[in-house]
């Protein structure tokens, strides 16, 4: 059985070591960082840079906590995430988010090259075969991932094998495009656009929010480019009328091909050589990666680390089922309640499936030992 430490978000004493960073201070003294990493190891802080106008990331100064860490035992951290848009406007992103190697204590580099296309070929499993996996990630020998929890248009709940599969993995390779990428799992099979002219409002929301710029409306008719778009799904998931769908999405097989995605970005690694942070705090409902953050949709819990990405994620899920919904938010919105699974409930999507895959590969358990720090 795998051990998960936790700490709460609660501060019930006015001290600097009841407060978040110094609870994150604390976990790290009580999982010892010397047991997997090494003095002068390179280890990649892995993370996501959020958008522009999505600021709910993971905060700088829990960055901080960890790179300061890794320092202390001279291990020689960076933080690091693959290209959603191009990669200096990323750098630019991850600056105004504020983070940038002043603020984290470390450099902060892309993961797949500035035009995201350096990467490396890996096989993956049945479902993806090969993948191209960021060649700094393949090629680092230890990592920290820091995901923050949260909920996600595909994955319904997103975490760190959201995290590792989307986010190890670049959005395209330079010969076989999205169909290598990240963007062989938004779909699995070649999803196709159906629009319908007489809903459409045209408020240009799809065509604003398209990371590639691969939306036109030309006479004003919808138009998509076909072999550069990787069916994110964002344009579908921001029309306000309904007016877009995307066809033969198989939530089954996407929820295993994301498992089966971050195994393989594990498996670049040698043993007991990567650790696992999950922030579940500003629990919003979408990913960082959409133009905009909604409120919270649940109170801030805590944060959870482990050495086992499936006890990691399940405790998670599990301190999620006993959080009521926040009022004021989208889980009111859409008349959630309490006691009611707040994430499957907003998207509908059958997330749980993700961990359980991600068992039945190996990648861990998802029976855990839960230890509170107080």
């Amino acid at each position: 059985m795998s051990k998960v430490y936790f700490a709460s978000a609660r501060v019930k004493k006015w001290k600097y070591n009841e407060s978040m960073p110094g609870k994150l201070e604390r976990l790290l003294e009580k999982i010892n960082l010397s047991q997997y990493f090494e003095a002068d190891e390179w280890v990649a802080i892995k993370t996501h840079f959020g958008s522009e106008g999505a600021h709910r990331i993971v905060r700088p100064v829990f960055l901080r906590k960890v790179t300061d860490a890794l320092k202390a035992m001279q291990a020689k951290p960076f933080v690091t995430d693959t290209v959603r848009i191009k990669g200096l406007d990323y750098l630019e992103v991850a600056n105004q988010n504020g983070i940038n190697h002043l603020s984290v204590g470390a450099p902060v580099v892309i993961a797949d090259g500035l035009y995201g296309n350096d990467n490396i070929m890996v096989k993956a499993g049945d479902i993806l075969g090969e993948i191209a996996v960021a060649s700094l990630i393949y090629d680092v020998p230890a990592m920290i991932v820091c995901s923050h929890v949260k909920g996600h248009i595909n994955a319904g709940y997103a975490g760190a094998i959201k995290n590792l599969a989307m986010g190890g993995v670049s959005g395209s390779h330079r010969h076989c495009g999205w169909k290598c990428g990240r963007g062989s799992m938004h779909v699995i099979g070649e999803g196709n656009f159906i629009w319908d002219e007489k809903r459409c409002a045209l408020c240009y929301q799809c065509e604003e929010v398209c990371p590639l710029d691969c939306i036109k409306f030309d006479n004003e008719k919808f138009t998509y480019e076909d072999e550069r778009c990787w069916r994110c799904g964002r344009c579908t998931r921001v029309c306000p009328e309904g007016a877009l769908v995307m066809t033969e999405a198989n939530d089954e097989m996407f929820m295993k091909s994301l498992a089966e995605a971050a195994k393989t970005v594990i498996n670049t690694f040698k043993p007991n050589k990567i650790l696992y942070i999950n922030f579940l705090t500003e629990i919003q409902p979408e990913c960082d990666c959409m133009p905009a953050a909604d409120v919270p949709i649940m109170q801030d819990i805590g944060i959870l680390i482990s050495d086992d990405i499936v006890s990691v994620e399940q405790a998670s899920i599990d301190l999620l089922l006993k959080t009521k919904p926040l009022a004021s938010s989208l889980a009111e919105d859409e008349g959630i309640k309490e006691g009611d699974d707040i994430i499957l409930k907003l998207h509908g999507k059958n997330y749980f499936i993700q961990i359980e895959e991600s068992e039945k590969l190996g990648m861990g358990s998802r029976k855990y030992e839960l230890i509170d720090i107080l």
